[in-house]
C-alpha cells in the first residue's frame, strides 16, 4: 500500500514562505553594504563584482545553516514542551484541565460554555489541547528544517543579483546611485512582504525595513570612501 505524504499546514508553509523573503531581504542588503563599500574605496569593476560575489556565497551558506539549526532548536523547545505536558497531564490532569477551563472563560466565553468546550477538546487530544494553551503552537506542526534551509539557501542569493548587477553593470557615474534606488525599491516589498507574513503594521515594517537598508549603504560607502 502508497503511503500518502502529509502535506504541510498553513503555518509550516507561512514559515518557509518567511524564510525565503528574509533569505532574499538579507542577500539585498548584505550583498548591497559590500558593493558599494568596495565602491566607495575603489573603481574597479572587478573589484566590485569579486567582492559582491564572495559576500553572496559567503551569505547563501551562513543563512542556510543558521536557518537549519534555528529552526531545529525551535522543534527541540517544542518537543520539550510536549514532554512537559505529557508528565503533567499524567501527574495532575485537573490542574491542566482547570488552566484550560479558565483560560477559556477569561476570554467572556460563559463558563459553563468553557467547561464543555475543554471536556470536548481535552476528551479529545490533553496533550495537543494543554501545548496550544500553555505554551501557543501546534503539537506535531514543525516547520522542516531542510526546506528552510533550501529557501533560505536559494532567496539569499537572488536578493543578492539585484545589488550585484546594478553595481556591476550600470555606468560608473550612475552605479552608485542606481544601485542606492533599486535597492530601495526591493527592501520596500521584502519589507512589505515580511509584515503582512508577520501580521505587522505594513507600513511601518516596510519604513523600518528602507532605513535599515538606506543606513546599512551609508555607512559601508562612508567607510570605503576613508579608504579611497
Amino acid at each position: 500500500m502508497k503511503k500518502v505524504k502529509k502535506q504541510a499546514t498553513l503555518a509550516q508553509r507561512i514559515n518557509v514562505l518567511r524564510a525565503s523573503v528574509m533569505g532574499a531581504n538579507d542577500g539585498i542588503l548584505s550583498v548591497a553594504g559590500i558593493v558599494i563599500g568596495v565602491a566607495g574605496a575603489a573603481t574597479s569593476s572587478y573589484a566590485i563584482f569579486i567582492s559582491g560575489i564572495a559576500g553572496m556565497i559567503a551569505g547563501t551558506v551562513s543563512m542556510a545553516m543558521g536557518e537549519y539549526v534555528s529552526v531545529n532548536t525551535q522543534k527541540d523547545a517544542q518537543r520539550k514542551a510536549i514532554e512537559t505536558q505529557t508528565v503533567a497531564l499524567d501527574d495532575n490532569y485537573d490542574d491542566e484541565f482547570s488552566f484550560v477551563r479558565d483560560k477559556y472563560a477569561a476570554t467572556g466565553i460563559k463558563p459553563e460554555l468553557a467547561e464543555q468546550a475543554t471536556k470536548e477538546m481535552m476528551a479529545e487530544d490533553p496533550v495537543k489541547t494543554t501545548v496550544r494553551e500553555r505554551f501557543g503552537f501546534n503539537a506535531g506542526e514543525y516547520t522542516n528544517p531542510f526546506s528552510a534551509a533550501i529557501a533560505s539557501m536559494i532567496s539569499f542569493p537572488t536578493g543578492s543579483i539585484l545589488p550585484l548587477l546594478s553595481i556591476t553593470l550600470l555606468p560608473a557615474k550612475w552605479r552608485i546611485l542606481g544601485t542606492f534606488l533599486a535597492v530601495v525599491v526591493a527592501l520596500s516589498i521584502t519589507g512589505y512582504v515580511a509584515a503582512m507574513l508577520g501580521n505587522a503594521n505594513r507600513r511601518n515594517g516596510t519604513a523600518r525595513n528602507v532605513i535599515a537598508g538606506i543606513l546599512t549603504m551609508l555607512v559601508t560607502y562612508g567607510i570605503g570612501s576613508l579608504f579611497a
